[in-house]
């Protein structure tokens, strides 16, 4: 790699050129430096890598190299030093520079370095080098020199290195240049920590604190908070004050006092001042007394559950209006004691109705006489935390309130005490609570665990307290290094303990002394065959492999040796094996009795020095020399064998939490672990002896333990040794326990583990087969929700316990037998292996039965197949009968169908059943085959496919007359009508919804016609007789029946076979499949969109692409999946789409921790980081745009494109510095989509304001373009744009920096639009026929088709092939020859009513297609590009070619042009361009046709039903749009899906009002509103 640097010998890089020096001397790196005599850069170096620029600043080029060349003057892989290294560089390019903060600087400089000789790690580095190139060029050294002892010391220090005397003259001719220090650069790089973002942060002013309740110990999450408020304290060499909440008497306890104070001191915190907030009692109490006084607070003498009901929905209290003396007399009742005070609360007086339940009205002060630890009985009033917590740290100075995202909700009301109060305000800044998996944080559920003495106290090192971390191994610094890698990050996660453990790793990896320690219960006896002299018999060794620093120790040697088994069993005769920290040593002999190793004779080979490929061992020296002794693995042997030895013990914990993330409803208790601490008799060696309490080793090869107690010989007293404990510290790799397979645990628990294993596994299995079945029959018998959680759980524990005992899952469909193989082999139960033997013997019984059975039917069968070839002279085949026997009528039976009906439910309900038992895939599938035979013999006996539900009397034919089912139908829908006017439950109106359109059906089999409103029962009595007259005059030939089912279809079957203003639906479902726009998916709700319909959204995309990056929109893309808590913030806003929210809440066969939603709209996604990205005004604006799909699952009738569970959309989310800029965007945008509809689906909209009803939950107002479709004489929702006010950006904290150099934190203004593709629908709906599609040609994939005409069987080839030549030919020269551009006379044109015509832009071409499928008729192929909906089908033909023409056929009108070939290029664009513009001007009447104006409310009505949108006079009022919506629904709406009972809605406030009609004289069009109207709405019937 060639590297170049040019620096400004003027104005001297002298950090980049020291870095430069010293990589160059002692890496040997070839860096080229050139120093021009004209310097017209911007920074005063430059790096080049080849040809390219890479770096332009001093600091930039020093970290390049120094990452690239020698990692260790930039902190290595440390992450902590890497971050002080940043600190440090920033401080050289910040306030060492600035004249006004310079002393600042150089005092917190000059207290770190007392202890110090480099400022970071012990060495120099990239801090060392910055602080001392800034310093160098400025002459205040000299001026305080005796004011700075230890930065002198330093300097000097510094000054000493060959590579800084080198560039010291450089220094000293640039320093004279310079007169006085230049300010702080604005293009300072940020330091690279996560730490840096403190808001107004002035170094030497910051003041933060860490308040904790004196109510039990710190554990982690604590120890997060007070490390991350201490490194802001030190940053900026600030104020870090301990406070103790002490606001409540009941919690508050000395002793918890005294052991966090000792928890800080281990966490080696040192704060500079100690409070309570108790301190301030008289303070607060005046403070409440004034709030009171101000009428801001009220005392309150509700009941603590009414005003817990009242505050969640948002009632009053009834004390809220007291006068401000009554509040003062009871206030003085509080605080004597009394009766009555105690009965009585204060609380602030904010609001009620806030969406932010900790606004409404919160408690500030109750009455507690209880005696205060500090404080005894002075007081009988006591503060809540939420009232203390702003007023002292308002009082103490405090600049930065930290605290954690969870106290979130309560900042508002944080602000608003301190805003009553006119109290100074600190700044709140959030950060992440600390989560860890498999434990509790919970004070209460921690004391729980204590006084049940499932764990040894608050210091176990199971628990997550401070005192149980550092017990069980973890460092200060490496708890350390872990919170600054989570920083001050606000994302909420719950972390993996491996994590944190590895993080430790890394510091106790380097200092921690390694000894060898072997398992004593499998040791192996190795002798070596060699003389070993004294001299030999003692090995020096380094305490750690790769320092010698840390020093050696004494390692013994013998003839005999020992390992461990698992290590034995690796071995091989004739093989060389490592024993590490020796040398390699010749296998020559293994010893085996009874296949287990019993000895093993090796001889020196120590001169071999190849350790690539052998096996490593541990080992250590037994107690003698002598080869007779040989290791039979008993006591005696074992004791004599280790005496010169240490005797440890390891202790390996498990969590204490089964359940890695506990939810919101699960009892912590259910998931409490067991047999979580397990002990590991252990041999060390001699060196182990001076191992002190608190150390931290490594024993090779099995991890690093921390000594828990020291080894003590043996006692006079006791006359035992006291074995070494060494407490086991994880990694961070593990991912199972850390125990080894082949460990033997200490007495106690092998007893334990062998009775559980042989006396509770076959008891457990029952008890899990047991539940499993009660909880099935519970589900089967839909007994309640709770009741059945209550029950899975109990299932749940019982299989936790199972694995805990036998150590494998239990699986759902295992009998006894197979879920005790584990413990079998485990435990050698006699007892289980009886009862497996059983069931094998009566499995295989049962097996043989069978096979003896199926003998028998097998020899049944071949003979009824020779009888069947007997009779009909051939061998049988499935499924042969229909060809051989003779054909018969079929009849219908009611009783043979109504039997299949039965035996089909009833193995339904069979396959369910097993499903629900997790019973073997094979068994389920064999009956799923059964349910299916039966339901083809039920569509043999009935003629139709099985539905679920099927009502078997309305398929055999009722004999009800169609006047009688008339009647019943018109009673039917009375009935719902009723009961949804009474406001019944979903369910009861579904039934009766069934019986409704069963009724419909047998109507349908009986008259041959669908049921209709209209129809009388004298029209019906007609239609029965003459379909009885009909029946009678039909010969009974096939060929006659077949002919009239064909006479029924209009057409082809390729066309559509409804008309669309008869049957809409129908006619809607058939375009869209027969047209190929849509296919069906297996997920109901969900539709495949096949090319013909993508290809339109494709171009729509372009189109709006285009668009809004000449507005400054960036593309970008969030993610789908949305967490709970994330789309939970705002409620208000997701609570329109709550219930059509999908979740994913398992992955693979286990279940999530937290349900996962899918996104139903992605303002909760993308603001959480609009919040972390913009920090200043220059920051804005910020447009982004994103094309995703979106869910939501839709419980009303799913129409493609139309309402669908997944949908395609854009969506824009912007943010502005000013409401003008926000509101100005909003009608940008609504123009655009305007323009989409109009100008290129040739679709009129209406463009207008929605009512408050129908506005965007959460936005301020929302503009919109409507569609109609006069076929149903509904409106559609086209597009929106909505403008968010500030509203999102106050509820995810989006500020920045006002621009007027205040300081001021601002809220931004934003605003969020869409589009979806309901757009293809509208367009299908709005231009369709009944011959299928017609599409505009500005969305038409083929714009045009060429179709060859005349080819018949008497056409010669050649003929043919000059057709087809010149059919290419005129593709070719419409295709990629022309590049219209259609002149059009705009002196006319209205953006709002006018069409914009087809244009193409100078890149454009038409898409012109060949039909050449020579298996269809032209014909054919007219209807089949009819029915695609292709703009234009150009003929040609054999008499089109000797006249020199072609044939075009428009497809919005079917008219026919012959046009000269000459002309072509010209008449097919101004063709495809009449075509648009026809297509709109048809559309637009049709909307301007029914937009009728209407002042009186039976006119409402009256138009509504003749599909018309009415324009009226609106209040605007939420309540009265209910009720015109309710006073406006008709009874029965045909054939329109979803359409019964539907009323008006409003669908907008036009921008067009009415200019001719004075508002002030008109009412409200409800009859019952006596408002003033405030505008003109349109109403209608929606989608």
């Amino acid at each position: 790699m060639s590297l170049k640097i040019i620096a400004n010998v003027e104005d001297p890089p002298i950090g980049a050129l020291i870095t430069v020096d010293l990589i160059s001397s002692s890496i040997k790196a070839k860096i080229e430096i050139n120093y021009p005599k004209i310097w017209k850069a911007s920074e005063n170096i430059q790096l080049f890598v080849g040809n390219d620029l890479i770096c332009e600043t001093s600091q930039d080029v020093a970290r390049f190299l120094a990452l690239t060349y020698d990692e260790t003057l930039y902190g290595g892989q440390n992450i902590l030093e890497r971050t002080e290294i940043d600190s440090w560089i920033s401080l050289s390019l910040g306030h060492l520079k600035n004249e006004e903060k310079i002393d600042n600087a150089l005092e917190h400089l000059e207290n770190t370095l007392p202890m110090r000789t480099y400022l970071v790690g012990g060495k120099l580095s990239l801090a060392d080098i910055f602080i001392y190139s800034t310093l160098s060029l400025n002459d205040i050294l000299i001026s305080k020199n005796q004011q700075l002892p230890n930065i002198n010391r330093w300097y000097k220090l510094i000054q000493s290195l060959p590579s800084i005397k080198k560039l010291s003259k450089m220094g000293k001719s640039t320093k004279s240049q310079k007169k006085e220090v230049k300010k702080t650069s604005t293009n300072i790089r940020k330091q690279e920590g996560k730490f840096v973002d403190l808001p107004n942060a002035e170094m030497g002013k910051v003041v933060v604190r860490f308040p904790p309740e004196a109510s039990g110990y710190l554990h982690i999450g604590h120890a997060k908070a007070a490390l991350l408020n201490q490194h802001y304290a030190e940053l900026f060499n600030g104020t870090l004050i301990m406070r103790f909440d002490d606001t409540n008497p009941a919690k508050e306890n000395v002793e918890y006092e005294q052991a966090i104070l000792k928890d800080l001191e281990l966490l080696e915190i040192k704060p500079d001042r100690f409070t309570h907030s108790s301190d301030y009692f008289d303070i607060m109490l005046n403070y409440c007394e004034e709030l009171i006084k101000n009428n801001k607070a009220f005392v309150d003498n509700t009941p603590a559950q009414i005003m817990k009901d009242e505050r969640e929905q948002r009632i009053p209290s009834k004390n809220r209006n007291n006068s401000v003396e009554l509040n003062l007399k009871l206030w003085n009742e509080m605080i004597k004691g009394t009766k009555v005070g105690q009965e009585s609360c204060v609380r602030a007086k904010i609001d009620y109705e806030s969406v932010n339940g900790c606004m409404r009205d919160p408690t500030i002060y109750r009455c507690k006489p209880e005696s205060h630890p500090r404080t005894g009985k002075k007081y009988n009033v006591y503060p809540t935390y939420d009232f203390a917590c702003p007023i002292v740290d308002s009082i103490e100075g405090v600049t930065h309130t930290l605290r954690t995202t969870e106290y979130h909700d309560r900042d508002d009301q944080f602000y608003w005490f301190i805003e009553a109060l006119k109290l100074r305000r600190p700044y709140i800044y959030e950060y992440s609570r600390l989560n860890m998996t498999n434990t509790v944080l919970s004070k209460r559920k921690l004391t729980w665990f204590v006084e049940e003495k499932i764990v040894d106290g608050w210091d176990d090192p199971r628990f997550p307290t401070v005192r149980g971390i550092l017990r069980r191994g973890m460092t200060v610094n490496g708890l350390k290094q872990f919170i600054i890698a989570q920083g001050s990050s606000r994302s909420v996660v719950f972390m993996e303990w491996d994590k944190i453990w590895s993080f430790n790793k890394k510091v106790i990896d380097p200092i921690a002394i390694r000894y060898t320690g072997l398992n004593i219960n499998e040791l192996v006896s190795v002798f070596v065959d060699d003389e070993i002299t004294d001299n030999e018999k003692n090995l020096i060794v380094q305490n750690h492999p790769k320092d010698p620093k840390i020093g050696t120790k004494n390692v013994k040697i013998s003839r005999h040796l020992l390992i461990e088994r698992c290590d034995a069993e690796l071995l091989n005769e004739g093989q060389n094996a490592t024993f590490v920290n020796w040398g390699n040593l010749m296998v020559d002999k293994i010893e085996r009795n009874n296949g287990v190793i019993n000895k093993i004779k090796v001889r020196l080979n120590l001169d071999n020095k190849e350790f690539k490929n052998t096996v490593k061992l541990t080992w250590l020296a037994a107690n003698d020399d002598d080869d007779d002794i040989d290791n039979d693995n008993n006591t005696d042997a074992n004791e004599k064998v280790t005496a010169n030895l240490i005797p440890c013990v390891a202790v390996y914990f498990e969590h204490i939490i089964t359940k890695s993330v506990l939810g919101k409803d699960d009892d912590f208790k259910d998931f409490v672990a067991k047999n979580t601490r397990k002990e590991v008799m252990l041999v060390g060696e001699e060196e182990l002896k001076r191992v002190k309490e608190g150390e931290i080793i490594q024993l090779q090869r099995k991890g690093f333990f921390r000594c828990d107690v020291p080894y003590a010989p043996l006692s006079d007293f006791t006359s035992r040794v006291r074995p070494l404990i060494l407490f086991h510290i994880p990694d961070g790799h593990a991912t199972t326990s850390p125990i080894p397979a082949n460990s033997n645990l200490t007495m106690d628990n092998k007893k334990t583990s062998k009775s559980s294993s042989n006396s509770n596994v076959v008891e457990l299995i029952k008890k899990i087969e047991s539940q499993g079945n009660k909880v099935r029959e519970l589900k089967t018998a839909k007994v309640d929700k709770k009741t059945i959680d209550f029950e899975v759980k109990k299932l749940l524990n019982f299989k936790a316990e199972y694995k805990t005992i036998t150590g494998s899952d239990w699986k759902p469909g295992m009998i006894a037998s197979s879920s005790t193989e584990t413990s079998v082999s485990e435990s050698s139960s006699n007892s289980i292996i009886e009862i497996v033997d059983k069931k094998i013997q009566d499995q295989a019984n049962k097996v043989r039965d069978l096979k003896e059975a199926i003998a028998v039917e097998v020899k049944d069968l071949l003979a009824l197949k020779d009888e069947f070839k007997k009779i009909s002279g051939n061998d049988w085949q499935p499924r042969a009968v229909a060809s051989v026997l003779p054909v018969k009528s079929h009849e219908k039976s009611p009783d043979d169908i109504e039997l299949i009906n039965k035996k089909i439910e009833e193995q339904g309900n069979k396959v369910r059943k097993l499903k629900s038992d997790k019973v073997d895939k094979k068994i389920i599938d064999a009956e799923i085959k059964c349910l299916l035979e039966l339901k083809e013999n039920y569509k043999k006996v009935s003629g139709e496919n099985w539905k679920p539900m099927t009502n078997v009397k309305s398929i055999t034919m009722s004999k009800d007359t169609a006047e009688t089912l008339n009647k019943k139908i018109f009673d039917q829908g009375d009935k719902i009508r009723k009961l949804k006017l009474d406001k019944f439950d979903k369910k009861s109106i579904d039934d009766e919804v069934k019986i409704l359109l069963d009724l419909k059906n047998q109507y349908k089999i009986l008259t041959n016609d669908e049921w209709k409103p209209s129809v009388s029962s004298s029209n019906a009595n007609k239609k029965q007789k003459s379909s009885e007259k009909s029946q009678k005059k039909v010969k009974p030939k096939e060929s006659q029946s077949s002919k009239e089912l064909d006479s029924v279809k209009t057409g082809t079957r390729l066309c559509i076979e409804v008309k669309k203003n008869e049957n809409l639906s129908d006619w809607y479902s058939q375009v869209i499949i027969k047209g190929e726009m849509i296919d069906y998916y297996d997920v109901s709700g969900c539709y495949i969109l096949r090319p013909w319909s993508y290809s339109i959204w494709e171009i729509i995309q372009n189109f709006i692409n285009g668009e809004i990056k000449k507005l400054g929109v960036q593309n970008c893309y969030f993610p789908i999946f949305v967490s709970k808590t994330v789309l939970e913030r705002e409620k208000n806003h997701i609570a329109d789409f709550a219930p059509e929210v999908a979740w994913v809440t398992k992955s693979g066969n286990s279940e999530l921790a937290e349900p996962i939603a899918i996104r139903p709209t992605s303002e909760t996604v993308m603001y959480p980081s609009y919040s972390k990205w913009l920090k200043s005004h220059r920051d804005l604006p910020l447009k982004l745009n994103q094309w995703n799909n979106v869910v939501r699952w839709e419980f009303k009738h799913p129409q493609p494109f139309l309402r669908s569970r997944e949908f395609l959309w854009q969506e824009g989310h912007s943010a502005f510095l000013t409401q003008h800029e926000a509101a100005e965007e909003v009608m940008i945008i609504l123009e655009l989509y305007a323009r989409v509809y109009e100008d290129i689906l040739a679709i009129p909209v209406v463009r207008g304001r929605k009512t408050e009803k129908e506005k965007f939950a959460g936005g301020d107002y929302t503009t919109t373009v409507e569609a109609f479709i006069s076929a149903s004489g509904r409106a559609i929702q086209g597009a929106t744009s909505h403008y968010l006010g500030q509203n999102f950006s106050k509820m995810f904290d989006i500020q920045v920096e006002s621009a007027d150099k205040s300081g001021e934190k601002i809220f931004v203004y934003q605003n969020s639009w869409g589009l979806t593709t309901r757009t293809i629908g509208v367009m299908i709906m709005v231009h369709g026929d009944d011959k299928g599609l017609i599409l505009p040609p500005r969305v038409a994939s083929i714009q045009a088709i060429i179709v060859p005409c005349g080819i018949t069987a008497t056409t010669t080839a050649e003929q043919e092939q000059k057709l087809m030549d010149e059919c290419y030919e005129l593709q070719k020269q419409l295709s990629n020859n022309v590049k219209a551009k259609i002149k059009v006379d705009k002196s006319n044109y209205n953006p709002y009513c006018e069409f914009n015509p087809l244009e193409f832009n100078e890149n454009e071409i038409l898409r012109v297609r060949v039909d050449d499928r020579d298996i269809y008729s032209p014909g054919w192929k007219f209807n089949h590009w009819e029915l695609k909906g292709v703009p234009l089908r150009i003929e040609l033909g054999f008499k089109d070619l000797e006249k020199n023409q072609v044939t075009l056929v428009r497809r919005d009108n079917l008219e026919r042009i012959s046009v000269d070939r000459s002309q072509i290029l010209t008449s097919v664009n101004e063709t495809l361009g009449k075509i648009q513009r026809n297509m709109f001007e048809k559309a637009n009447r049709e909307l301007n046709e029914h937009i009728k104006p209407c002042y009186d409310w039976n006119n409402f009505c009256e138009e509504l039903e003749k599909k018309n949108l009415l324009l009226a006079p609106f209040c605007g009022e939420i309540d009265c749009e209910d009720k015109i919506k309710a006073d406006s629904s008709r009874e029965d709406a045909g054939n329109e899906p979803g359409a019964p009972s539907m009323g008006a809605k409003s669908l907008c406030i036009p921008f067009d009002q009415p200019k001719d009609v004075l508002l002030a004289s008109l009412k409200c069009i409800h009859p019952s509103c006596k408002n003033t109207p405030k505008f003109h709405t349109l109403f209608g019937r929606s989608y």
